[in-house]
């Protein structure tokens, strides 16, 4: 269950009823019942799944769409004919769906659907289950909907699959046919052709059956612990396992995904985090690897600690580290993550992995149109947390983050982040685009409203917002009511332009006493700005200029001067220069300002 559930499900009332009262907002809801017979001889399944599904929109719904991912590894399919056009197709893909046999696909399809006990007409078109209803369903009104499904694991190649590259044979994710989502942009049925994801947020009831050797892990709590013993049985407790198979029984409450992962050869630890949240770890029983998992069971505890402190409470009793899959991804109350690594690797996926836990399966973006808010966000405050637990000691711990972009900014091939995931021209520029130029938008915003405000904007976001949909406006609403700086500008010429910043020093005169730097905006997007000065004899001093749509000035930012309309490429900065001579100038010495040319920020006087 989720902690002190009674009081967050009020708290989740009242947010949800203050929303709409003042937003108009409203959200979607669904219960999963599902039970799943699984055959491991030929890795396919049979499924039973009831849907309550809650309409809380002002609209009428008329149809429904299932996302049927297992669909997307066959010949043919959208995902395989892209990977085979792109032109720097992922490397775990490539041509790999094109070359599947009958028995290595993936399959998802139902055998029968109906709408509260009547039977609908349906149309699988690739990743996507096409359902037209039987009566509509009103606002404020719900629908049972019922379906017998089959389905077959196909062959590890891209998150899901089966007898990865580390030997583990089951990556269940993706796995079962799950209802698209649908909010004030209408519904969002995007086929599965290798990006993120977008999902109702809803509650779910699992039984798997499957032969009785596997050990399972994913998201929920398993709810016959003494049945299935493997580590999650009461102490003192022998488990009996009778019969060739055995069913595990989970619940996963105000979640918008389900995954699990199986093998026969996982070890399972528990460890018990300093909030009381049971941390589990499973992993294969490999002599090479085993300590670096040992190992990684008091980080995740910091980590924990970590993402608690800096974003908000984790809210679950439970979350999972399992050996699986093919890199990292994250799911609802768990993660799957491939477990060969060193050990700094080992700590440095899980800590980004785990972060998603707070930014995705909780803070519940759309990422398909807004994957920098999950990427970047994630990738942000997982820097932060490993430079403090493997102790990096790195003044700017994003520093990587902001050459990325850079590299990407001036590379010619960059595209706006309103960019939906799929429709990227290269996969290198939508990676960095997500998580590099991500990182940065908050790397940045710290520049911009100094670092004790973008804390507490991280910390008020994850309240107001979580068990949400939050939208890039969300935020940076959030972030203007933090620090009472104007910053739609900055929303606006981040995600939804290709602007880039460049500032730099034009020319220096002195005379009778004073100094006149006269400083030039280049690129489109405008900043703030620092400026250090260094005078002759040792000392120095800083000249902040605030930018005038921001209408506000960052406090303690160093001597406070006249503010710069972006409309004027110039500005001149002039100080005094009588007892000393200016040795040195330096536009931005923090490094926090996105600068894609730094090479002018910087100029040393001549003696």
């Amino acid at each position: 269950m989720l902690k002190n559930t009674f009081t967050l499900l009020l708290l989740i009332s009242i947010s949800t009823l203050f929303s709409q009262n003042n937003t108009n907002y409203w959200q979607q809801y669904a219960n999963y019942d599902m039970d799943i017979d699984f055959d491991d001889t030929n890795y396919q399944y049979d499924g039973d799944q009831k849907l309550v599904y809650s309409n809380n929109s002002p609209d009428t719904l008329t149809r429904v769409f299932y996302h049927m991912y297992f669909n997307a590894f066959q010949p043919g399919s959208e995902m395989d004919v892209r990977s085979r056009t792109i032109q720097d197709p992922d490397s775990r893909v490539g041509d790999r769906i094109s070359k599947l046999s009958e028995d290595e696909i993936g399959f998802m399809r139902a055998t029968s659907l109906t709408q509260d006990g009547v039977a609908l007409d349906y149309e699988l078109v690739g990743t996507v289950l096409e359902v037209e209803l039987n009566k509509p369903i009103l606002p404020g009104d719900s629908s049972t909907f019922s379906m017998e499904f089959e389905g077959q694991v196909p062959v590890q190649i891209r998150r899901s699959g089966r007898n990865n590259a580390e030997g583990v044979e089951l990556s269940m994710t993706q796995w079962y046919p799950k209802m698209a989502e649908y909010d004030f942009e209408g519904w969002h049925a995007d086929p599965y052709i290798g990006r993120e994801f977008h999902g109702v947020w809803a509650d779910f009831d699992v039984k798997i059956t499957i032969d009785k050797d596997f050990i399972l892990g994913g998201s929920g709590y398993i709810q016959n612990p003494n049945e299935v013993g493997y580590g999650y049985e009461d102490v003192g407790v022998d488990v009996k396992r009778r019969g060739k198979k055995l069913t595990w029984h989970f619940i996963a409450p105000d979640v918008h995904d389900f995954a699990w992962a199986a093998d026969k050869d996982y070890i399972h630890d528990t460890v018990t985090g300093n909030d009381g949240t049971t941390l589990h770890f499973l992993y294969k029983d490999n002599e090479n690897t085993k300590d670096n998992w040992k190992n990684l069971q008091s980080k995740t505890v910091e980590l924990l600690d970590y993402f608690n402190e800096h974003i908000g409470p984790y809210p679950y009793n439970q979350y999972s580290v399992i050996q699986g899959g093919d890199g990292g991804m994250e799911y609802a109350m768990c993660t799957l993550i491939t477990g060969e690594r060193e050990f700094g690797s080992l700590v440095g996926v899980t800590a980004h992995e785990m972060a998603h836990a707070w930014f995705q399966h909780i803070l519940a973006t759309d990422e398909a149109q807004h994957e920098w808010m999950d990427e970047g966000f994630t990738s942000y405050i997982s820097g932060l947390a490993m430079n403090e637990v493997m102790g990096q000691n790195r003044i700017n711990p994003t520093a990587g983050s902001y050459r990325g972009y850079v590299s990407l900014a001036n590379s010619g091939y960059e595209q706006p982040q309103t960019t939906h995931a799929d429709r990227y021209e290269y996969n290198q520029a939508y990676g960095t685009s997500a998580y590099s130029k991500g990182a940065v938008f908050l790397g940045q915003l710290g520049y911009l409203i100094g670092k004790e405000n973008l804390q507490q904007v991280l910390n008020r976001y994850f309240d107001e917002w979580k068990f949400k949909h939050p939208t890039p406006n969300d935020f940076i609403r959030v972030a203007e009511k933090v620090s009472g700086a104007e910053l739609s500008w900055y929303l606006n010429d981040w995600t939804r332009t290709t602007n880039t910043i460049d500032y730099g020093i034009k020319e220096v005169n002195t005379a009778q006493g004073t100094t006149n730097i006269t400083l030039e905006r280049i690129g489109l997007t405008p900043m703030p700005l620092e400026v250090k000065v260094d005078y002759k004899g040792g000392t120095s001093e800083t000249f902040y200029i605030p930018l005038r749509i921001m209408r506000w000035e960052k406090p303690n930012a160093g001597t406070v001067v006249e503010d710069w309309a972006w409309a004027y490429p110039t500005y001149d900065l002039v100080i005094s220069s009588t007892r000393y001579g200016v040795e040195k100038i330096e536009i931005d010495p923090s490094g926090y300002m996105a600068d894609v040319n730094r090479d002018n920020n910087v100029l040393v006087l001549e003696e």
